[in-house]
C-alpha cells in the first residue's frame, strides 16, 4: 500500500485541502492519495469498485475515512445515502490500478495469462463474451471507438475467424497476427484498453462523475481529474468548457515532470485538469 500515485504532490497542492474539510477519493486504488488528503487534515470519502481495494483499505484502519463499494458514477446517491449534502473537492485518478495489471486473473495484461474477464468491479459483461458473441462489425467498432487502432477492421476480422477465445495471451496473439508484428510497442495495447474501456464503460462513468461534480461541489471546491488517454482527457476538457459551474483553472494540462516520467514510465501519458466551482456561471 506504499504505491505512489503520479502527479501525487501536484494533485493534493491543487486540490487546495483544508482542515477539517470533506473530500471524495473517487478512485480509491492504492489509497495513495487518500492517505494524502487524511495528512493534510481532511476527512475522505473513498470509492471504489473493487472489494478486494476497499478490503486493503480496511486493514489500514484509517481515521476520518469513509469507505464506499461502488464505482464513482455513483457518487451522488452514495454521497445522499451518507447525508453528505456538499464537499470540498473531488479528486479522480483514471490510471487502472496496478493492483488489477499484476494479477493475471483480473484478466488486463496482454502480456499475463489469464482469463479474458478485465472487469473493475462485478458487473455482467466481460471481455470474453465480446470476442466470442459479438458481430464483427460490433468488436471493429469498439476498438476503434475507445482505442483509436487504426487497423480495427482488420483485427475485428481476425478475432471472428479465430474464436473462441478463452485466455489474454491467445487473443493477443491473434491481434499481433493481425497487425503484421510492425509496432515498437505490443500491438496489443490498444485493443486491450479498447475492450476495457468499454466492458467498465469508462467515460460514461467518467461523464457521471463529472456531472456530480457539479452538483455537490460546494462554492471554491476543486475537482482535480488525472487521465492517462486520450479520450478521457478530451471528454473532461469538453465538458469544463461547456460547464456552467466548474470553472478551469488550468489552460493546459499539467503533466509529469521529466524526472517523475523518467522514474516511473506509466507517469508520461498522464495528464491533470483543476476546476474549481463557481456560482452565476463563468466570467
Amino acid at each position: 500500500m506504499n504505491h505512489t500515485p503520479v502527479l501525487y504532490q501536484e494533485a493534493l497542492d491543487w486540490l487546495a485541502i483544508r482542515p477539517g474539510g470533506v473530500y471524495v477519493d473517487a478512485t480509491l486504488g492504492g489509497a495513495g492519495h487518500t492517505r494524502g488528503i487524511l495528512e493534510r487534515g481532511g476527512r475522505v470519502v473513498a470509492f471504489d469498485q473493487d472489494p478486494e481495494a476497499i478490503a486493503r483499505a480496511k486493514a489500514l484502519g484509517l481515521p476520518n475515512l469513509t469507505l464506499v463499494e461502488a464505482n464513482f458514477s455513483e457518487l451522488l446517491p452514495q454521497l445522499q445515502k451518507l447525508g453528505i449534502g456538499q464537499v470540498d473537492g473531488i479528486l479522480a485518478d483514471l490510471g487502472v490500478s496496478s493492483f488489477h495489471f499484476d494479477d493475471p486473473q483480473r484478466g488486463f495484461s496482454y502480456q499475463l495469462e489469464g482469463p479474458l474477464d478485465m472487469r473493475m468491479g462485478s458487473g455482467d459483461l466481460t471481455a470474453a463474451e465480446v470476442v466470442n458473441s459479438y458481430s464483427e462489425e460490433e468488436i471493429a467498432d469498439i476498438l476503434f471507438k475507445y482505442g483509436e487502432e487504426p487497423r480495427a477492421r482488420r483485427i475485428a476480422r481476425f478475432i471472428v475467424e479465430n474464436r473462441p477465445f478463452t485466455s489474454t495471451t491467445q487473443l493477443a496473439e491473434v491481434i499481433r497476427r493481425a497487425t503484421g508484428f510492425r509496432e515498437a510497442g505490443h500491438p496489443a495495447r490498444k485493443s486491450f484498453q479498447a475492450l476495457r474501456i468499454y466492458v467498465n464503460d469508462e467515460l460514461g462513468a467518467l461523464e457521471q462523475l463529472l456531472r456530480s461534480a457539479e452538483a455537490v461541489l460546494r462554492k471554491g471546491g476543486r475537482l482535480v481529474i488525472i487521465s492517462f488517454h486520450s479520450l478521457e482527457d478530451r471528454l473532461v476538457k469538453h465538458f469544463l468548457r461547456e460547464s456552467a459551474v466548474l470553472q478551469p483553472l488550468t489552460k493546459k494540462p499539467i503533466v509529469p515532470s521529466e524526472t517523475e516520467q523518467r522514474e516511473n514510465p506509466r507517469a508520461r501519458s498522464a495528464k491533470m485538469r483543476v476546476a474549481e466551482r463557481v456560482d452565476g456561471g463563468k466570467a
